[in-house]
């Protein structure tokens, strides 16, 4: 378990500021042949108009390649080290495979410099860090790095923290309950990663100041609420009102509502795999 840090207020972003103990992670680069260069549009268009609120400046990033595949079946891979990636919540590990070939993986919870870890298309240890199809998984395991697809990649439950619980596994279909609340089924070819997405902590971590937001290329944020009418369906009134002339939904600008309203693609292909949605709804099968 990281340790939580606050520190003494000798500035006034060091009051708020809390951190997460670091001291496991390389203080150096990233491997520079695992790297890319990642164009970030910061929220404009290819004629260098905003169409995208709020997003803008922030400090350069190397782009750090991650094998979501993990193709490299039935050969070990020792971790060498583990990264802070600045484009993910979570750590990333350094494995090296023999012919000194190496990748950077997501870092699970309690992996640690010097584990041996193992991908492979058949049924292995159910150790942290090891990767495999999940018809081999047991129900109620913790896995994260689940593919949508088999062999599409991982995309599920990628983000510090996350988990996803195997429910139940039916011919070629396997149940899984995943952080949101939802329950969705994948084919059984689908690999996932065991254990528990790291840096658990990350959820305490608190900025401290308006400016760390800026780094991260995030701009300020208005209400509107504190907008004229003009600008904002939920502008105007005298002092802090809730609309204009009356109580209004809160909307955006445009008028989508901000509160409750589905915002998921009625078509989107991979609808038919929910079984319960996370407001805790049964989708009725047609």
């Amino acid at each position: 378990m990281a340790k939580i840090i606050s520190k003494k207020p000798l500035t006034p972003s060091q009051r708020f500021r809390i951190t997460v103990n670091s001291d496991e992670l390389h203080t150096g680069g990233p491997v520079k042949n695992l790297t890319a260069y990642n164009h970030r549009s910061k929220g404009r268009n290819c004629y260098g108009r905003i169409t995208s609120r709020r997003r803008g400046g922030g400090h350069k990033r190397l782009y750090r390649q991650i094998d979501f595949r993990r193709n490299a079946f039935d050969v070990s891979g020792t971790v060498v080290r583990l990264e802070y990636d600045p484009n993910r919540s979570s750590h990333i590990a350094l494995v090296e495979y023999p012919g000194k070939v190496q990748t950077y993986i997501i870092a699970p919870r309690d992996l640690k410099v010097g584990s041996v870890i193992k991908s492979s298309s058949e049924k292995i240890e159910l150790q942290v860090g090891n990767n495999m199809p999940l018809k081999h998984i047991a129900p109620s395991t913790f896995v994260h790095c689940v593919e949508l697809l088999p062999n599409g990649g991982a995309r599920i439950a990628r983000s510090a923290g996350n988990l996803v619980q195997v429910m139940a596994v039916e011919g070629d279909k396997v149940t899984l309950k995943l952080p949101s609340g939802e329950i969705r089924y994948v084919h059984s070819d689908c690999r996932a990663t065991v254990g528990q997405v790291g840096n658990v902590e990350h959820e305490k971590e608190s900025i401290g100041k308006a400016g760390r937001n800026r780094w991260k290329g995030k701009r300020p944020r208005v209400r509107g609420i504190s907008m004229n009418p003009v600008d904002h369906p939920n502008g105007g009134g005298g002092g802090k009102a809730k609309g204009g002339g009356g109580w209004l939904q809160p909307v955006s600008p445009w008028g989508q509502l901000a509160k409750g309203f589905p915002t998921r693609t009625k078509s989107k292909a991979s609808n038919n795999q929910i079984l319960v949605r996370r407001n805790g709804r049964k989708v009725k099968k047609v």
